[in-house]
């Protein structure tokens, strides 16, 4: 199968590059956002494909790797995914990009923090600037309001 890159895939490479990152999370009533900081390195897999790649400090101690995916489907629109060693649950993202360029919401399906159940997440890509960009997450209620759960701002090295 033969494909050309699309400006979509442009849009994506962005994102490569070597970043610092500070994340603030939010680990539950009475409960202090606890903060930590890490490093991704972002490459191109293909004219198709990006691939971030996290370590650092995780909440409540200890060391987390994560990966993520992002990349563009002509039927479907920018799809991903996302893996961290913390975890044995594997994000699968579809996602929407704003009509100005500079937010990419990604939406999956994944364990609701009360251990029943799924419930809908959105990770919200924002573009500050080309050595800028911040990641929140947030889940849905049972009232069906989304919760912000994580903070994070990178910096280009």
């Amino acid at each position: 199968m033969h494909a050309e890159p699309g400006k979509e895939h442009e849009w994506l490479k962005q994102f490569v590059g070597e970043w610092t990152y500070e994340s603030q999370c939010d680990m539950g009533p009475d409960t202090p956002r606890e903060t930590f900081t890490g490093r991704e390195r972002v490459s191109m897999l293909g004219p198709f494909w990006v691939v971030l790649d996290g370590e650092g400090e995780m909440p409540g101690g200890g060391d987390a790797f994560t990966r993520m995916t992002l990349g563009y489907d002509p039927a479907k629109g920018y799809v991903g995914s996302w893996i961290g060693s913390m975890m044995p649950f594997m994000w699968v993202y579809d996602g929407t990009l704003s009509e100005d360029g500079r937010t990419l919401t990604l939406e999956t399906e994944g364990p609701n923090f009360s251990g029943e159940g799924m419930t809908t997440y959105h990770d919200v890509v924002s573009i500050v600037s080309e050595n800028e960009r911040t990641l929140t997450s947030r889940m849905k209620s049972e009232d069906g309001s989304f919760k912000e759960f994580v903070w994070v701002r990178y910096r280009r090295v």
